[in-house]
């Protein structure tokens, strides 16, 4: 029969234990740990829940870890920082993707600071937004709880091209040429949009045309902000910046959409909110 211990009874066990530690699975702890738990066949399991039910939880400390279901693509374990929930990365994952000779990051981009630690500002105006000529970013909607598990940030031109770095050590924002190669290795701009788009309508609309995610680069149609401040196509279009400008007022990006095979290449004003995904330096 297998036997549980509630969160109470290993409080009572960690009150009462003279060494001050407790073992499960092991009768000898390390000295460094107030609780370890030894397996060779299972797991150890935190709390399970949904984002709106996290973010019901009280006054949550630095350090608070959970497992979020609908966080992520499929779900991600996260910890509180202090200020933010965040994956286990700081907000990005940062294992590489490897995609012909490239290796991309596996998610959109989600943090709030520079390289160098400078906070990129936030902001929700559309006024604001529209008047900007330096970096910052914005959720979709200005809805943090419902889009940036998933979707990451929305920044501008500004952002991607800051020296101080948008993307973590390591990494760099693709140029038009790093993005070229990337479709090319896919097939080329008429059918690449098919191995890059995460399959079925979990998150893309109906029809999410010709989505295989061959390449498991798994895009997400996280949607737009406008240069002028609006939001539009989440869940039927996915835009990405490229570090590359074409002229001082706009800068290339790649996008492509639910009822399309083809990754479409255009440049636009350095005002509109996209989606980043990195590569490796």
């Amino acid at each position: 029969m297998k036997k549980s211990l509630s969160i109470i009874g290993i409080a009572i066990l960690l009150y009462f234990s003279t060494a001050a530690q407790v073992g499960i699975g092991t009768s000898s702890p390390v000295t460094s740990a107030k609780l370890e738990v030894t397996s060779t066949n299972s797991g150890f399991l935190p709390p399970r829940m949904s984002a709106v039910q996290r973010n019901t939880i009280p006054s949550p400390v630095a350090g608070l870890i959970i497992w979020c279901s609908d966080c992520g693509i499929r779900g991600e374990l996260q910890v509180f920082d202090g200020v933010n929930w965040t994956n286990i990365h700081g907000g990005t994952t940062l294992d590489p993707l490897s995609i012909g000779a490239q290796s991309w990051m596996l998610y959109n981009l989600n943090v709030d600071k520079y390289r160098n630690g400078d906070p990129i500002p936030k902001v929700t105006d559309a006024t604001a937004w529209t008047n900007l000529v330096t970096g910052a970013y914005c959720y979709y909607n200005n809805d943090s709880a419902t889009y940036a598990a998933i979707y990451g940030k929305l920044y501008n031109w500004y952002a991607v091209n800051d020296s101080r770095g948008l993307a973590p050590a390591g990494w760099h924002i693709p140029t038009e040429i790093e993005w070229t190669s990337l479709t090319t290795y896919l097939g080329g701009e008429t059918i690449a949009g098919g191995p890059l788009k995460e399959t079925g309508t979990a998150h893309w609309a109906t029809p999410n045309t010709g989505a295989t995610n061959s390449s498991g680069f798994t895009g997400l149609p996280a949607g737009y902000r406008a240069n002028f401040g609006s939001f539009s196509n989440v869940t039927t279009g996915a835009w990405w910046w490229t570090a590359t400008q074409d002229n001082a007022a706009n800068a290339w990006y790649r996008s492509t959409s639910y009822g399309q095979v083809s990754i479409g290449r255009s440049s636009t004003a350095k005002q509109l909110g996209a989606s980043v995904r990195c590569i490796k330096d």
